[in-house]
This record gives structure tokens, sequence and C-alpha cells, in this order.
């Protein structure tokens, strides 16, 4: 069965974006040696827009095959003119209110989240799936949750968009690695205990 990990990035404090979601904040510490680490590690997770503009397009995807990101996080593209924002991946995303994809790469899944994940899981694939985020996505997927890549950065926003929108609920993972950078930003990996 293929996992599911969410690959998200925060603050100190557990924070994905300020309150309205935005994380450009953040930007400012995709330095040298960590855009390397990206690159080298999980270049799929890098907008296929970055990956040009950064010299690593012809880069194959090393994890993940597929990616879920919530209505807000593709928003995010669409505003800037891009329908596909991840156009080496299998594009999904979730959302109750957007009813037809404006790019044939990308397609919506407006009922049975959870289904449609279980129903991905399943594939026969050497390549995991890429949860992208936002935090109501997230939440709804919460249990399907296989490991998380927290990339936690040096900065404290005090209020914002958490990583998780739901209920109260006490789940473990086991913590799998830990990689420091020079510029204060540490990914951690966490693989479920179930």
């Amino acid at each position: 069965m293929r996992k599911l990990t969410y690959f998200i990035a925060c603050s100190l404090d557990g924070f994905i974006g300020d309150p309205d979601g935005d994380a450009t904040a953040m930007m400012r510490l995709l330095d040298e040696e960590f855009l390397a680490y990206l690159r080298d590690e999980y270049p799929e997770t890098v907008a296929t827009h970055g990956r040009r503009a950064l010299g690593f397009d012809d880069l194959p995807n090393k994890r993940f095959d597929t990616i879920i990101q919530g209505r807000g996080s593709y928003e995010l593209a669409l505003k800037e003119g891009i329908t596909s924002p991840y156009a080496h991946l299998r594009e999904y995303v979730a959302s109750g209110t957007l009813t037809q994809s404006p790019d044939p790469n990308v397609e919506i899944i407006s009922a049975d989240l959870t289904g449609k994940v279980r129903e991905l899981k399943a594939e026969e694939s050497e390549f995991g799936i890429y949860l992208c985020g936002g935090a109501k996505v997230a939440g709804a997927l919460f249990d399907e949750i296989d490991e998380l890549i927290i990339k936690s950065y040096p900065m404290v926003y005090g209020r914002g968009m958490p990583m998780f929108e739901s209920g109260f609920a006490v789940s473990e993972f086991g913590l799998e690695s830990v990689r420091a950078f020079g510029n204060g930003v540490v990914v951690r990996t966490y693989g479920r205990k179930r």
C-alpha cells in the first residue's frame, strides 16, 4: 500500500501560513543549501514553474507521483494564471466549491475525499502520495496520513493557519529522521504509529 505523506512547511509555533494561509514570509529562507536539498531529495515537491526557474525541471520524481491539495493551495497558482502547478505529477484538488477543472491534468475531488485517497493508496506504485495542504484537507485526511515531513522554519507567527484543521484527537508518530540547515530550517520526518 502506498503512503500518504503530509510534506509541509510551518513556523516554529505550528502555522503553515498567516491567518489567510499566506506563507510567503518563509520563502526568504529558501537559500542555496536548502534548495539543493529539495532538488536532491524531493524534486517533485517543487511546483513545475519553480523547477523550471531553478533549472531542474528534467529531474525524475523520487518519492511521489501524485499530489493532493486543497482549494486554497490551488487558488494560489490560479491567481498566477497557472492551472497545473504540479504538471509533473497526477494532480488532485479537494474542493466543495470548484465544480469543473480548469486543466485536463487536474482532477477535482468534490465528494468522498477519504474514499478517493484510499483508492489511490491501494494502487500498485513505487511512489507515494504527496499531501500538499492546506489545513482543512489535512484535517479531513488526518487518519489516512502515514508520514509527516515537517519543514520547520525559524520564525514565529503568533497566529495563523494551523497544520491541521480538525477536531481534537491525540495520535502518535515516531521520529525517523532530523536534518538541520545553516539557515535555521529543520526537517523532521515522522512515521505514524498504528
